[in-house]
């Protein structure tokens, strides 16, 4: 898939949004296929068929305390999330993750499953792996999304179920989109590199790549890291016993403990428009949005 931005004819993801997505995944397919035979998760019935979808939400938060109850337009913004969550095809079930009554008792009112985890979850990966546990069913994906994340699209959870589906010797998937030259030197925004396969060699806090000039290359395709991960279910029940890992404490980052063990992460490359809420003032930001956009 081209990193630079798809033409207008392609990539809107209210017209064809599948297309940009799902060409992306067809890189290094044939690596995969031949790694396939003797791949240890393979399973009777189909390869990785069944996915869960799991938003981990809690209230505690230094920037924005009881974020997942903000109202956005009239509607928590957990809700908002979940909503969007529930359209992708991908999913065979839907979760919110939490150790909050407050939280758990405003997604059972609009409808949603709620599992209560632990307060101890360092992390939105071990509140994962601690719903996975406790539901009643087997699922060979699990898809954490991020609760902060109201317009999520998802076609972009349904490529990221896929591309663990299609790369077997992968455990974790993730989507990038561009990055916005204004964003270059935001360490709230996780910056992205991979290889020619589709697979990711690092993740960082700081730009990267990083040229000798110590200046933003505007031709440069640099990717940005969306706050959405798939896990193979047998790989996050072992992810929070691996112990931290040197590059992970330093960047902050949970997936950098994933490539530092030597496991294999598949990237797909989106067009979205982040627009995550990472503080109170990202709230009047994100109802313009959506008033732009005419989404109730």
């Amino acid at each position: 898939m081209p990193i630079c931005p798809p033409s207008s004819d392609s990539s809107s993801p209210g017209s064809g949004g599948r297309s940009w997505i799902f060409h992306g995944l067809a890189l290094g397919a044939a690596a995969a296929a031949a790694a396939a035979v003797a791949y240890l998760y393979r399973r009777p019935g189909g390869f990785r068929s069944r996915a869960v979808g799991v938003i981990p939400a809690r209230f505690a938060s230094s920037r924005f305390e009881g974020k997942p109850l903000a109202l956005i337009l009239g509607k928590p913004m957990i809700q908002r999330t979940w909503e969007r969550v529930m359209l992708a095809s991908s999913l065979d079930h839907v979760v919110v993750a939490t150790d909050d009554e407050r939280i758990a008792e405003c997604c059972r009112g609009f409808g949603a499953d709620v599992i209560m985890t632990s307060e101890s979850c360092r992390n939105g990966s071990e509140r994962c792996c601690e719903a996975l546990q406790k539901l009643k069913k087997h699922y060979d994906i699990v898809v954490n999304i991020q609760g902060d994340e109201p317009l999520i699209e998802p076609e972009i959870i349904d490529g990221v179920v896929m591309a663990l589906q299609r790369a077997p010797d992968a455990v974790f998937s993730t989507a990038v989109t561009l990055l916005k030259p204004e964003d270059a030197s935001d360490t709230n925004r996780v910056k992205c590199v991979i290889d020619n396969q589709g697979y990711a060699i690092y993740f960082s806090r700081g730009l990267i790549p990083f040229n000798k000039s110590g200046k933003v290359n505007p031709q440069f395709p640099y990717l940005l890291h969306l706050g959405i991960a798939g896990f193979d279910s047998k790989f996050l029940k072992i992810y929070p016993e691996l112990p931290p890992t040197p590059l992970q404490l330093e960047e902050d980052l949970e997936q950098l403990k994933v490539l530092e063990n030597g496991y294999r992460m598949k990237v797909i490359k989106v067009d979205h428009d982040a627009h995550g809420v990472d503080a109170p003032e990202d709230v009047e930001k994100i109802e313009a949005l959506m008033r732009a956009k005419n989404i109730q």
